[in-house]
């Protein structure tokens, strides 16, 4: 293929991407909470056979697909695995008592009319120690999804304050690897970028405060008598033993991740923790029938038991079968990624976003839109870093641009709106994290929507944006 002329026009190439688009929107009008369990993984599919198709009438080499797609879901790999742990993480954590325990002291300390401010804050100091919006999600996430759930607060607009919360540290945290992964691909010192984003990030995060203050006084504030705390702390208490001790495991697990200690340590320590205590404190059987009984919830064969059907739906869980449909999710968007890539699809829109760069504000919008693009079609978060900041990188210069300037780009569009797309592999994640899929919260991820919006808005006025002088 030519390095300058795709052989596959931008329109044609637009074609399967609107299709996947088309058919994800008609799934969730049609499958509602069923989407993840097989509808979006035929979309995705057949959307790489659609492209294979044009690409063999436009007589486009397609010889190295396999090639490509074995590349992209090599790179996966590590995300799959630490999605198997964390289904093991949260059922470890339910059976142990640690998630129940932090529900009981949750709903006892967070005013139920500061309740969703008070989730995007919490989740903004994880996320921001951690670096992590997977671990902000997986841990904390959880617990707050199930006091919403006790005081009548809609778990969609929950999610959307926790994520938020979440991709604010994943976004400015030194420890976080999309940081200093967007530091790295434009060679723009860590401090240098983290400062630069503070510019359209603060304004971000404070109006998404402002609106989760607005919704919880205005919208969803649920009425004093609605909410029975003392029967539910005492239901709580009555089926598990809380114990402050309990939030160790919280504090150990964070404390790891703090430390930049491999993801996948992380997990393996928190479950083994978690397994650890519930033999402590919530066994009542012999040691090796409670272990049958551990190994059953983790797997998903068997779910946490109370007896009482108001508890069993607050703590189920599916444990690691729970996250087979995601895993196929990742997968089958990789299958059609690499063949995006492979047939030159994806190139082919690139040069054209790159012929349409007429002004500095262009060049911004150019390479918003790329991130984007990439989060959809390649759907993978980093993807959408590495790619326009090695795209763009040239076109910044040219236009005598400080790489902050391109640094900041990358995150305010690429990191933050993964989130929001059900297939891309952080969308996938934390909808089977949460436990609702990205089609009902990313409304209310007001933070993740508000990111790319800034970056533009700064560029139309010229806020903010550093000038280099050209030897």
């Amino acid at each position: 293929m030519d390095d300058k002329t795709p052989n596959v026009p931008f329109i044609i190439a637009l074609i399967p991407i609107l299709f996947v688009i088309i058919s994800l929107s008609l799934n969730a009008i049609f499958w509602e909470y069923d989407v993840l369990n097989g509808p979006s993984q035929i979309v995705l599919l057949t959307a790489g056979v659609l492209t294979l198709f044009l690409a063999k009438i436009y007589q486009t080499d397609v010889s190295t697909v396999l090639s490509f797609i074995i590349k992209n879901i090599k790179e996966v790999g590590t995300a799959i695995f630490i999605l198997v742990l964390v289904g093991a993480l949260s059922a470890s954590w339910m059976l142990s008592g640690v998630i129940p325990t932090l529900i009981y002291y949750g709903i006892q300390i967070l005013n139920i009319h500061f309740f969703l401010p008070g989730c995007l804050i919490i989740c903004c100091l994880i996320s921001l120690a951690t670096g992590s919006s997977w671990t902000t999600s997986a841990t904390i996430g959880i617990a707050l999804i199930g006091m919403s759930k006790i005081i009548h607060i809609p778990i969609e607009i929950t999610a959307g304050a926790i994520l938020s919360g979440a991709y604010f540290g994943d976004k400015i945290s030194p420890l976080s690897d999309t940081t200093n992964l967007a530091a790295g691909i434009t060679q723009t010192p860590l401090f240098v970028h983290i400062k630069y984003m503070l510019y359209t990030t603060i304004p971000s995060i404070l109006l998404s405060l402002l609106l989760f203050i607005g919704i919880n006084i205005f919208g969803v504030a649920p009425s004093p008598n609605a909410i029975d705390t003392e029967n539910t702390t005492s239901l709580i208490t009555s089926h598990f033993n809380t114990s402050n001790y309990l939030l160790l495991v919280l504090v150990f697990t964070l404390l790891l991740a703090a430390f930049k200690i491999k993801a996948y340590l992380v997990l393996l320590g928190g479950i083994f923790l978690g397994i650890i205590f519930y033999l402590f404190f919530q066994a009542s059987e012999p040691i090796f029938q409670e272990l049958i009984t551990v190994l059953r919830v983790l797997i998903g064969t068997d779910s946490v038991q109370t007896q009482n059907p108001f508890l069993d739906e607050l703590f189920f869980t599916k444990g690691i079968i729970g996250m087979i449909s995601t895993i196929l999710l990742i997968l089958t968007a990789m299958i059609f990624g690499g063949i995006l890539e492979a047939t030159g699809f994806l190139k082919s829109i690139t040069f054209y976003l790159l012929s349409k760069i007429k002004s500095v504000f262009g060049l911004f919008l150019n390479t918003s839109i790329s991130c984007l693009t990439l989060n959809l079609t390649a759907s993978d978060q980093y993807i959408s870093i590495v790619l326009p900041g090695k795209m763009f990188a040239k076109a910044f210069k040219e236009k005598q641009l400080a790489s902050e300037n391109l640094s900041r780009t990358l995150e305010d569009s690429g990191t933050v709106t993964s989130v929001l797309i059900p297939w891309n592999t952080c969308g996938a994640y934390h909808t089977s994290v949460l436990g609702l899929h990205s089609y009902h919260y990313a409304f209310y991820c007001f933070f993740n929507i508000l990111s790319p919006i800034m970056t533009l808005l700064f560029a139309w006025f010229q806020i903010k944006i550093r000038k280099i002088t050209l030897k």
